[in-house]
């Protein structure tokens, strides 16, 4: 009798002045049925408190780190350093996993043999009472490859679970898309990317302000010219490139 693998998840959740939303994470982390899972909090040094509600459940959080940082890739730089299970997952405060067995549900979809390089999934966008709105507009494709992301972000950050043993440090020169870049990166080395076929994240839908949604697109823009050549970019954007010109 072969025995199903149990990887450890290292769940990173990065936070500031999270008060409002952060129980709701927390809570969906720890009723998690699957217990190989580490759960790991930096914290930017809050003002709020979201360091309060932190330390109300310490006993279930791995390592909880609060000190200043550089912004949010950051924080996230330094929970791929500290983490040391099979999978990184990184679930932001107000995220949330879609199911308590959520975890316990992937596990399942896994073969014998090697873990795949990367796990995904679909993701629901939810409301501040965690009421579900629609699904994210990109979908995630029967098979997922780096080229796969000339089309967007077809996989959203939180429901791609990278390999620890591939990961790389999220290149702080993008300040607002260095999830993108990192997922491609990641995937130009991974050799297995496995399709769960679940929904695996309930996202907290807060609009991006337009200023930011403006540098995230033109970011995003020079990440797949670095990945794919300006060309190809331009050609898949042909309409986008348009707009921007537009509103320059």
């Amino acid at each position: 009798m072969h025995n199903r693998p149990t990887p450890t998840f290292s769940i990173i959740t990065v936070t500031y002045n999270a008060e409002a939303v952060l129980e709701d994470t927390i809570q969906s982390v720890i009723s998690q049925t699957y217990h190989h899972v580490e759960y790991i909090i930096i914290d930017g040094a809050s003002k709020d408190r979201t360091l309060a509600i932190a330390e109300r459940y310490r006993d279930r959080i791995t390592l909880l780190v609060s000190e200043p940082d550089k912004g949010l890739y950051d924080a996230m730089n330094k929970g791929i350093h500290l983490a040391t299970g099979d999978y990184l997952c990184f679930l932001n405060a107000g995220d949330s996993f879609h199911e308590d067995d959520t975890l316990q549900q992937i596990v399942h979809t896994l073969g014998i043999g090697e873990l795949p390089d990367v796990l995904y999934g679909e993701t629901a966008l939810v409301d501040k009472e965690r009421h579900f709105l629609r699904m994210r507009r990109l979908s995630a494709p029967e098979v997922l490859t780096w080229k796969s992301f000339r089309q967007g972000m077809l996989v959203c950050h939180q429901a791609f679970f990278a390999k620890r043993s591939l990961a790389v440090a999220y290149d702080m020169q993008y300040r607002f898309s260095a999830d993108f870049d990192w997922c491609i990166r990641i995937m130009k080395k991974a050799r297995t990317l496995h399709n769960t076929h679940l929904t695996l994240i309930d996202y907290l839908e807060e609009g991006m302000t337009t200023q930011n949604q403006k540098a995230s697109l033109r970011e995003r823009f020079r990440i797949m010219a670095k990945h794919y050549g300006l060309i190809s970019t331009v050609a898949h954007h042909a309409w986008f490139v348009f707009r921007l010109l537009l509103k320059k």
